[in-house]
């Protein structure tokens, strides 16, 4: 198979403000660094506006465009392996529909990463324009948790912006897991990657779509995925209580056998509330890695692809992952376009 120079993947999610400007500013920024040698895969996540209709007519219009369209919406980070399985390219781009990451800094992340031979380069934000004060807290309060919780070392201030080597890219399509936290996963896989520090911009259109609910279920993913830090918190926790309940009934048998009188409902209510709490908070937190376990043994495709327009240059099979037809293979020949 003849690969192209570079695929640039792009998930998206009630983007259909976003997409013309996206396609002229990311195909320009495509042609400066590599000419005519590079595919735009468009993602559609189950799009509720007229993303999908809009996907189609670039891809008709332009050769370079391959939309492909969900069966659903599977969130973004899905979404995103999906366009990574479908891509070709030997560089790949992953950006955002929204625009907040100039896709004009490609040229740079191709020059770094020649000068640096690296196999990743990864977008590192200076500034956030056009985000709320809560949003710029709560997203730097979770990457330096995260850096602390985790067994592997996480980059700052990073999304899911980044050029990547074929090489890198297969590594990442090797592993397995559903729930997906795409940059840590990258991390994950090691070779040499370097940051390029830039300032993210305003949305050009439409709003997030990160509520604080999907940010939450994020930020669990992302722990979950890449440390054991609650499970040991919360043995740490077992023992210190079962420590304080020894001392405990080393009182209450010191203080019966001097017959002093011991207080009674407030001192009990404390105990058995702050007992509860923490029974709860443990179940909790071993609930999450169960689940996690159950969706895991399921083993159920990523996603589905319902339709596709454009040429693709990967195998895709309509209603299921590319690698079911293909199993994880980081090397070897690819099998011709069905």
């Amino acid at each position: 198979m003849i690969r192209p120079a570079l695929s640039i993947v792009i998930p998206c999610y009630n983007e259909e403000a976003c997409l013309d400007a996206l396609h002229a500013r990311v195909s320009a920024a495509a042609r400066a660094a590599v000419g005519e040698d590079y595919e735009v895969v468009l993602v559609n996540d189950g799009s509720r506006d007229a993303s999908w209709p809009v996907m189609q007519r670039l891809a008709a219009g332009d050769r370079h465009v391959v939309a492909i369209n969900l069966s659903r919406n599977h969130g973004h980070q899905l979404a995103l392996t999906a366009g990574l399985d479908l891509c070709a390219g030997d560089q790949i781009l992953i950006i955002d529909a929204d625009l907040q990451d100039p896709p004009e800094l490609l040229s740079e992340m191709r020059r770094v990463m020649a000068a640096e031979e690296a196999d990743v380069v990864y977008a590192v934000r200076r500034k956030r324009e056009g985000e709320t004060f809560f949003k710029k807290l709560t997203a730097a309060a979770f990457y330096r948790v995260l850096d602390r919780v985790t067994d592997t070392p996480i980059p700052l201030d990073t999304g899911d912006f980044r050029l990547m080597s074929r090489r890198a890219l297969d590594a990442l399509l090797a592993l397995p897991e559903q729930a997906r936290f795409v940059r840590g996963m990258v991390a994950w896989i090691g070779f040499r990657q370097v940051p390029l520090a830039y300032d993210r911009a305003e949305r050009i259109a439409g709003e997030s779509k990160y509520p604080l609910a999907k940010m939450i279920r994020f930020a669990l993913d992302a722990v979950t995925g890449f440390s054991t830090a609650p499970l040991r918190f919360a043995s740490h926790v077992g023992l210190w209580l079962t420590a304080a309940s020894v001392l405990l009934v080393i009182y209450i048998l010191g203080a019966f056998a001097m017959g002093h009188a011991l207080p009674g409902w407030t001192s009990l209510m404390l105990v058995v509330v702050v007992l509860g709490a923490v029974q709860m908070f443990v179940l909790g937190m071993i609930g999450e890695y169960l689940g996690r376990l159950y969706v895991e043994a399921k083993r159920r495709p990523l996603y589905l692809v319902s339709d596709v327009a454009g040429e693709v240059k990967r195998h895709v099979t309509l209603g299921f992952r590319a690698e079911d037809v293909a199993p994880n293979t980081p090397s070897g020949p690819e099998p011709d376009a069905g």
